[in-house]
C-alpha cells in the first residue's frame, strides 16, 4: 500500500517531465538565469580550490581535489575576514536604524504635516537626488575631520543617523520613499485621531507608524543590502586595517594572498551570504513597499 501511494508523485513527476515542453520565453529566461549565475557558480568552485588549482588555464568549473581549508584559514590572524564581517555588521546595522528612523520622521512631515516651504523643501529633497555621492564626498570629507571622524566608523554612521546618507544610499530617497507611503494613509483617519485629542506624536506612532511596516521592512532591507556592499565610502573614510569593512578589507588583503585567489574566492563568498539571507528573507517586503508606494499619486 505505502509503495504504491509512494510511486504515484513519482509516476506524475514523470509524466509531467516527459510532457513538458518548454516556451520560447521559458528558454531565454533558463538560459539568462544561468548567464548571471554562471559568476556566483565560479565564486564558489574556486573557493573550494588550491593556490594553484584556481589559476589553471584552461580552468575548470569542478575541483579536481577539494579544499574547505580556505574557508576555515579566514578565521586565522593573518586574514582577518571575521573582522571584517564584525565590522561590516555593525556599520551597516546602525546606518540602517538611521536612515529608516529619520526617513520614517521626515516622510510623514512633508506627507501629513503643514508647514511653510514644505512643497520648495521637497523639490530640493528631490533635486539631491540627482547628485552623486562623489560630487559630495569632498565637503563631507572635510566636516567628518573636523569632528574627528576620519578613520572611524562612525564617519560612515553618524551621516546615517543625521538623515544624511547611508553608505550606498542617500538620505533622501528613504525619505521619498516613506513621504510616497505615508500619503496613502486616510486624512479621515487623522482628523478622526485629531478630534478624540490626539497630538501629531501621537498620531504618528499609534497610527501612521504601524500602517506603515511594509514600506518601513522594505527600506530596512534595501539600506541595509546597500550600506553592506557599499566600497566607496569606506575606501574614503577608512584607512586601518581593523576597521575596514568587508568589500575594502577583501581587497586590502590581495597582496597577501598573491596569486591565491581560492582564499579571496572564500571570503568573497562568507561576505556574500549575510546579504543573501537578508534578501530571501525580505523580497516580499521590498516588492510589497515599491508597489504600495507606487500606487499613491
Amino acid at each position: 500500500m505505502s509503495e504504491t501511494s509512494g510511486t504515484k508523485p513519482v509516476r506524475r513527476l514523470r509524466t509531467a517531465v516527459r510532457h513538458w515542453r518548454p516556451s520560447g520565453t521559458t528558454t531565454l529566461l533558463t538560459i539568462g538565469g544561468l548567464v548571471m549565475l554562471a559568476p556566483f557558480l565560479w565564486m564558489f568552485s574556486t573557493s573550494l580550490r588550491s593556490a594553484a588549482a584556481s589559476v589553471t588555464v584552461p580552468p575548470q568549473w569542478l575541483p579536481t581535489q577539494w579544499h574547505p581549508d580556505n574557508y576555515t584559514r579566514l578565521a586565522s590572524d593573518d586574514y582577518p575576514v571575521l573582522r571584517f564581517l564584525q565590522n561590516s555588521v555593525l556599520v551597516s546595522l546602525l546606518a540602517t536604524a538611521g536612515i529608516v528612523i529619520t526617513s520614517a520622521l521626515a516622510g510623514y512631515a512633508f506627507a501629513k504635516l503643514e508647514f511653510r516651504f514644505r512643497n520648495a523643501l521637497f523639490g530640493l529633497l528631490l533635486v539631491s537626488l540627482m547628485i552623486p555621492i562623489q560630487v559630495t564626498i569632498v565637503p563631507l570629507y572635510v566636516i567628518m575631520g573636523k569632528l574627528g571622524l576620519i578613520d572611524s566608523p562612525w564617519a560612515l554612521v553618524v551621516p546615517a543617523l543625521l538623515g544624511a546618507f547611508a553608505p550606498g544610499i542617500p538620505g533622501a530617497f528613504g525619505i521619498f520613499m516613506m513621504r510616497q507611503f505615508f500619503r496613502s494613509t486616510p486624512d479621515a483617519l487623522i482628523e478622526a485621531a485629531t478630534i478624540d485629542g490626539a497630538g501629531p506624536i501621537r498620531i504618528f506612532f499609534r497610527i501612521a507608524l504601524p500602517l506603515a511596516k511594509p514600506a518601513l521592512a522594505s527600506l530596512t532591507v534595501i539600506t541595509f543590502i546597500l550600506s553592506w556592499n557599499d566600497y566607496f565610502s569606506p575606501l574614503i573614510f577608512l584607512n586601518s586595517t581593523d576597521i575596514m569593512t568587508l568589500p575594502v578589507g577583501i581587497q586590502s588583503l590581495r597582496p597577501p594572498f598573491g596569486q591565491q585567489s581560492s582564499l579571496v574566492m572564500a571570503a568573497v563568498t562568507v561576505a556574500l551570504i549575510p546579504v543573501l539571507l537578508v534578501f530571501v528573507a525580505g523580497q516580499r517586503w521590498i516588492v510589497q513597499g515599491f508597489t504600495r508606494s507606487g500606487l499613491n499619486e
